[in-house]
């Protein structure tokens, strides 16, 4: 069975010229499908970086980084959006649109899914608020729901065209400790039940064990990657 994420002598660049600086240095990494990792490092250290090319929201210079058996390496834009239809995305800021109630917040996860119907999409987009414990605040707005539940409706809006991998980058950074244990629980949960992969950056100690791998990042070099050993 292929990897849903395989990434061989990956190397990235920003700037050009003189001013062309190495950001990324040789990274090897596989990730099988269902795996949930969790990316560590120190701020600067090429975690986000990593996270946008993974993602196909920039392409991948030099080396080899496949995505679902799909090589994004010099990928053009139109790959890159065709490679974007697989994934959800959840970041620190929840990048709601405050001119829209959670339910058509949820509902823009599938606009780009032209098989789907607008009543398909409405009746998906309220179950997922379901699922992630707001179904009483389908048409409430952004200003008027809680940090925890705005993230929580990001996460319903990423997971709701049931992709195959979710990227997740500081998810938990705006949340006080219970809402954030919350939200990766759930992310955990939901994603299990879908069977997607999970690659989440993070500077949140207290979240390490809902993953099954860590890999740590220095310096835009890949510098471990191990098992998370469950206690019971």
């Amino acid at each position: 069975m292929l990897p849903a994420i395989c990434i061989k002598n990956l190397d990235h660049y920003f700037g050009r010229g003189q001013l062309r600086k190495q950001v990324l240095f040789d990274i090897n990494l596989e990730i099988n499908a269902g795996e949930i990792i969790i990316m560590t490092g120190p701020s600067g250290s090429g975690k986000t970086t990593l996270l946008t090319l993974v993602g196909g929201l920039r392409s991948a210079q030099s080396g080899s980084l496949q995505v679902l058996g799909q090589e994004l390496c010099g990928a053009k834009a139109g790959q890159l959006t065709q490679a974007r239809r697989s994934n959800g995305y959840i970041f620190q800021a929840h990048n709601l649109h405050g001119s829209l109630t959670a339910l058509q917040n949820v509902r823009m996860g599938l606009e780009l899914h032209k098989d789907i119907s607008p009543s398909e999409m409405k009746t998906r987009s309220a179950q997922m608020l379901g699922e992630v414990g707001l179904e009483h605040r389908l048409n409430y707005y952004p200003d008027d729901l809680s940090g925890g539940q705005k993230q929580r409706v990001a996460i319903a809006r990423a997971l709701v065209s049931r992709p195959k991998i979710v990227l997740a980058d500081e998810p938990t950074a705006a949340l006080d400790s219970k809402s954030g244990r919350d939200v990766v629980n759930l992310m955990q949960k939901l994603a299990k039940e879908q069977g997607c992969t999970i690659l989440l950056v993070t500077h949140d100690n207290r979240i390490l064990d809902i993953g099954d791998r860590i890999i740590h990042m220095e310096d835009g070099k890949l510098v471990s990657d191990r098992a998370v050993v469950s206690v019971t």
